[in-house]
């Protein structure tokens, strides 16, 4: 794929045959886009379309609260602790494949979730969506960074995949609320299919096929079972504490063991001639500042969306489709700056002072929301601060995921772009966990010595709640705005080289 342009002399030679290929497609490059597009709003949708879809499946297949959390969990959990393998994977077997594999996948495990007749075959399916969606996710990706390397449509293509993937989270819980009240929560699931279809067509036509890597890597089986069991124990671990304190064992010692594995993994990747991950992928600053970057934004976005969903739910009584429609100009705002950021300010200034901005303009939409009372309103009290979050977290996003793809050699892209995707999953992860514990431990505290039985303080409890939630928020996009800032290199990128190294060095 020596369509790439990289910071090694070497790899800026295309030969003929690969060179023809490109200007036979350059085309379509854009089609190309739409269905890269199209593949990940369709992952990143599933994080939270099912979610608004939960009460009536509940209710059509009969299975306990207890157990609907895993729903939503058995899909983190596949996602979460396979990207690693998948994306190098991509890199062995080739991106277009793994791609085309994804979302057959993708496709199948989604009508077999819509037509489970119990609660059994629907996590198995959304677990075998899991798998699918680890496999697309890098792929996507990658493929974005080697159809477009040309300075300037390079950074437009990234705005558009930022912002889809910083988005595409409220888009699901609009579809899914539309979908749950005028058809059936059947149809969170089928509408996979659909997109699939269409997405599946597209690359068949237009993606091409390119010759095999000779430089492409081996796969690193010690590896790939250290770090997928290490991310399983982590996201698990996480997920458990949502339902279960965390000093019971299955929290923690998921956790622990997890954390263990990891570091296993990072010690291994030291030692073999094959790495899963080369640590050269993650310890050049810009992109090791960018996963970082994704990470903490993951944490901190499930804020909005996990909080800022209940409390118009229940506090405000907002329809599911009223809910989705209200985080539409947050949508709005971060799929602009996402644009702007990328394409204009971008190659000017490069990652870091949009990154640092970014994350303190997030931060100080998640306080704002803090006003928030039994008595506030839409325009008053909410509107503003999502507009102030979409614009950080759309400057943020689209500028995270280029750097962070820039400079890899080829033989790396797949594994680059899915430390992306498992920076931004494993955050969310986290963030969702820790901030609804933290929640709940709140909402406790506020009851003590007060009326249980009274609504009125039952909501304020609620509120409560949520408003420490949106505090932590706001201090970890805070820490990753300094954090973030201090990694990160200084400069622009060589507008002759997108995948160089920043121009002016800190």
């Amino acid at each position: 794929m020596a369509e790439i342009q990289t910071t090694g002399a070497g790899s800026r030679i295309a030969d003929a045959g690969t060179e023809s290929h490109h200007d036979e497609h350059h085309s379509k490059r854009w089609l190309i886009l739409a269905v890269i597009g199209l593949a990940q709003l369709m992952i990143v949708l599933d994080v939270t379309i099912v979610n608004i879809a939960l009460p009536d499946a509940q209710k059509a297949l009969g299975f306990s609260n207890g157990d609907r959390q895993w729903i939503v969990t058995a899909y983190s959990l596949a996602f979460g602790s396979l990207l690693l393998l998948f994306g190098r994977v991509s890199d062995v077997i080739g991106r277009r494949a793994m791609f085309l594999i994804g979302l057959i996948g993708f496709a199948a495990a989604s009508a077999l979730g819509g037509a489970s007749p119990n609660f059994e075959v629907l996590v198995t399916a959304r677990a075998l969506q899991g798998v699918a969606g680890a496999m697309l996710a890098p792929a996507a990706l990658s493929l974005l960074s080697t159809t477009f390397t040309e300075a300037k449509e390079r950074a437009t293509a990234f705005a558009v995949f930022g912002g889809i993937a910083g988005s595409g989270a409220a888009i699901g819980m609009l579809l899914g609320g539309v979908l749950t009240e005028y058809l059936n929560w059947r149809f969170t699931l089928y509408v996979n299919v659909a997109i699939a279809v269409v997405a599946i067509a597209g690359a068949f036509t237009l993606i091409p096929r390119h010759p095999r890597d000779a430089d492409r890597p081996s796969l690193d089986i010690v590896g790939t079972v250290l770090v997928s069991l290490g991310l399983f124990g982590i996201v698990y671990g996480f997920a458990n504490a949502e339902s279960h304190p965390w000093s019971a064992p299955g929290t923690w010692g998921f956790l622990v063991g997890g954390l263990v594995l990891v570091a296993a993994f990072v010690l291994w990747q030291t030692r073999t001639k094959h790495p899963l991950l080369p640590l050269r992928v993650v310890l050049e600053r810009n992109r090791g500042g960018s996963y970082l970057a994704m990470f903490l934004t993951g944490i901190g976005m499930f804020g909005v969306f996990l909080f800022l969903n209940y409390y118009l739910q229940e506090i405000l009584r907002y329809s599911p489709v009223m809910t989705g429609v209200a985080f539409l100009p947050m949508v709005a705002a971060l799929m602009f700056t996402a644009t702007i950021s990328t394409t204009q300010l971008y190659p000017r200034l490069g990652a870091k002072p949009l990154v640092f901005v970014g994350m303190l303009m997030a931060g100080g939409g998640m306080a704002w929301l803090t006003g928030i009372s039994l008595t506030s309103s839409y325009a008053t009290n909410i509107l503003g601060p999502l507009l102030v979050i979409g614009v950080g977290m759309g400057a943020v996003f689209a500028p995270a995921m280029n750097a962070a793809t820039s400079g890899v050699e080829t033989h790396d892209a797949g594994v680059a772009s899915a430390m992306v995707n498992t920076a931004q999953q494993i955050g969310g992860s986290i963030g969702t966990a820790l901030l609804n514990s933290l929640a709940t431990t709140a909402a406790a505290n506020y009851l003590v010595g007060k009326n249980k039985a009274s609504q009125v303080v039952q909501a304020n409890a609620a509120i409560h709640s949520y408003i420490v939630a949106f505090w932590w928020a706001a201090a970890i996009f805070a820490a990753g705005a300094i954090i973030c800032g201090l990694i990160l290199k200084a400069g622009k990128p060589d507008p002759a080289d997108p995948d160089a190294a920043p121009a002016i060095h800190a």
